[in-house]
């Protein structure tokens, strides 16, 4: 059997629905023969282990732990959703300041047991602010860390599907910039159906503002259809965004990363951008929009910057000023 690498793949809230699925995508994509499973609640972890292990995988070796220290120690991908999940009538904002708590003791174990991990993923929400927490706390490179944002893509690009009937990988350029949340900036001038541009399908403002607020409530519609959030979607997504850094196929779907950047007027945030992931880690170019884009873009950045000093205030991480006491790198 083949495998991307034989390093050390360590999944963190892998008891838990999203964390589950992440470890069977991993399996099924044939990334790693070693993988930790890692989850506090030792009888679920437990039990995923268990029905990996009767899946019979040919050649990978899964094993299970409730400790810390063994399970982040020698890792070199981890992929966490280890956060609490959203519930009905919850926004992601609404997960912050009990979720940053867990991101900054998530990233404190990264930096005490294994800072030569090569990349690590963040999915729990609101992911924008508890992916940055982990950056700081963890010490690692802005490049070596992302967070899941390609979901909101995902949906924008299905909304559009249904809308004209195509299948869904017939709808390209429709991505969502800034933050996973209800402040996201979701972008249609670069789209086209079918190779053709949306402009030629004559998309009135009314219908637009519909199909965007699919996009923006698609978590919500998860929820309310299967009475618990998302976890096949992201799962999957990010067990992709983890394939590319270990060297399989690029993911080109807009990621989470850490931005400061005097041109775009942007600083010491997380948040989504078009990326790639590649071996190298996660990079980021200029988005591509209408000045409406840009300003729906520069407005979740404004968000995102009101949740940063949430979690300032709340001694969850230090004033901007301070963080290269705890992570050199920023």
């Amino acid at each position: 059997m083949n495998f991307l690498t034989n390093d050390k793949l360590l999944i963190v809230g892998a008891g838990g629905m999203i964390g589950s699925n992440m470890a069977q995508c991993a399996a099924m994509l044939h990334l790693t023969p070693n993988v930790c499973l890692y989850d506090i609640y030792g009888p679920g972890v437990e039990g995923v282990t268990e029905e990996l292990l009767q899946c019979a995988f040919p050649g990978i070796n899964i094993t299970w732990t409730t400790d810390p220290k063994e399970a982040f120690t020698g890792a070199k991908y981890i992929l966490s959703s280890g956060g609490a999940p959203r519930k009905a009538g919850m926004t992601r904002e609404d997960l912050l300041k009990g979720n940053c708590k867990i991101a900054a003791e998530f990233g404190d174990y990264i930096k005490m047991y294994c800072p030569d991990v090569n990349f690590v993923v963040v999915i729990f929400n609101p992911a924008d602010v508890t992916a940055l927490t982990a950056l700081i706390h963890s010490g690692l490179k802005p490049n070596q860390l992302s967070s899941l944002a390609s979901l909101d893509s995902t949906r924008l690009q299905e909304a559009f599907a249904k809308e004209y009937n195509v299948q869904q990988d017939k709808v390209t350029g429709a991505y969502t910039y800034g933050g996973h949340g209800e402040q996201m900036a979701p972008f249609n001038s670069q789209v086209r159906i079918d190779g053709k541009p949306l402009s030629e399908f004559g998309l009135t403002e009314e219908r637009w503002q519909e199909i965007r607020t699919a996009a923006v409530q698609g978590g919500s519609n998860i929820i309310n259809l299967r009475g618990r959030s998302s976890f096949q979607s992201p799962a999957y997504l990010s067990v992709k965004m983890m394939e590319a850094a270990m060297g399989g196929e690029k993911f080109t779907l807009p990621a989470g990363c850490y931005v400061n950047d005097d041109k775009l007027g942007f600083h010491n945030v997380m948040m989504a951008m078009p990326t790639t992931i590649d071996s190298t880690g996660v990079h980021y170019v200029e988005p591509v929009g209408t000045e409406d884009e840009i300003a729906a873009l520069q407005k979740s950045y404004q968000h995102l910057t009101d949740m940063r000093q949430e979690i300032i205030d709340l001694d969850i991480v230090p004033a901007v000023s301070e963080w290269k006491n705890d992570n050199p790198n920023l």
